[in-house]
């Protein structure tokens, strides 16, 4: 595995690929690197000749009461994981690199697909995030790039950039590992102190009984959603911060469930915030 920190570098080691006729799969990670990482990994190992593995945590998404300095890192780890894992390239710039002095263009994506879940509980996120992408995307040149289903709103957001900016990559979003308990994989959950970490199951409790009353033939989303509200509740630790019931394409909130549907939820525990969502289509 090659470990490169430049933009020149990463660049240079792309084209050379290209040159070659190799297809490019692209991981975008901010490191602590669990078992939902590594499905992403070992999909692009599956279907591409070279694999790209970025690890930044990237300052611009944070807010300013929220926890950059504190993020997890562990940077050995992490590189010994995707070394073991196949990948070919791991990318670990340093803020400067990518925000260089004098950074002054963003990608701002206006709309509802911004405006709502995470988008309002945290104003300025995803223009953090459609901006690290872009350059990220502009820097690797991936046919392929793989994200995770727990960041649904994530991916959304990003699949409307590549659309509208006519980037020519493939989104591809892979399903959320949970741990055996149900909990969503994170790497948030290592600020969870036993008790807390108990509590969390909570959160997939909800939803999954959410996917029950469904599959039972409830359709009315309001009916839903304080089934979910209701039983995350019941957990006094346990701080909603929304519990939305949207389509799963634009996100635009349902009355009535048909089609593809996404109940989705963010809830505070102690210090950390944590997100968590089931997608299911119905009749």
């Amino acid at each position: 595995m090659k470990t490169v920190t430049t933009s020149a570098r990463l660049r240079k080691a792309v084209k050379a690929a290209r040159r070659e006729g190799k297809t490019i799969g692209f991981v975008p990670t901010m490191g602590f690197l669990h078992a939902g990482h590594m499905s992403l990994v070992e999909r692009a190992r599956r279907e591409n000749d070279l694999v790209v593995v970025s690890i930044f945590v990237n300052p611009t998404q944070f807010g300013p009461n929220e926890d950059y300095h504190a993020y997890p890192r562990d940077e050995k780890r992490d590189l010994a994981m995707l070394e073991q894992a196949g990948v070919d390239i791991a990318f670990l710039p340093a803020a400067d690199e990518m925000y260089p002095k004098g950074f002054s263009t963003y990608v701002l994506q206006e709309g509802t697909l911004t405006g709502t879940l995470c988008g309002r509980s945290r104003p300025g996120h995803f223009r953090g995030v459609t901006t690290i992408v872009a350059k990220l995307f502009n820097l690797v040149r991936p046919d392929q790039a793989y994200f995770g289903q727990k960041d649904a709103q994530q991916v959304a957001v990003i699949r409307q950039m590549v659309k509208d900016l006519n980037f020519d990559v493939r989104i591809v979003d892979c399903p959320i590992v949970r741990e055996p308990d149900g909990l969503a994989l994170s790497s948030r959950n290592t600020y969870l102190d036993p008790d807390q970490r108990r509590d969390a199951r909570v959160i997939s409790q909800a939803l999954f009984e959410a996917r029950a009353a469904i599959e039972s033939g409830q359709r009315d989303a309001a009916a839903v959603r304080e089934l979910v509200r209701s039983r995350i509740a019941s957990v006094p630790s346990v701080m909603i911060d929304y519990v939305e019931v949207v389509d799963a394409d634009d996100l635009t909130p349902l009355q009535r469930l048909r089609g593809r549907v996404m109940i989705a939820v963010a809830v505070k525990i102690g210090r950390p915030r944590l997100i968590d969502n089931i997608q299911l289509t119905v009749q």
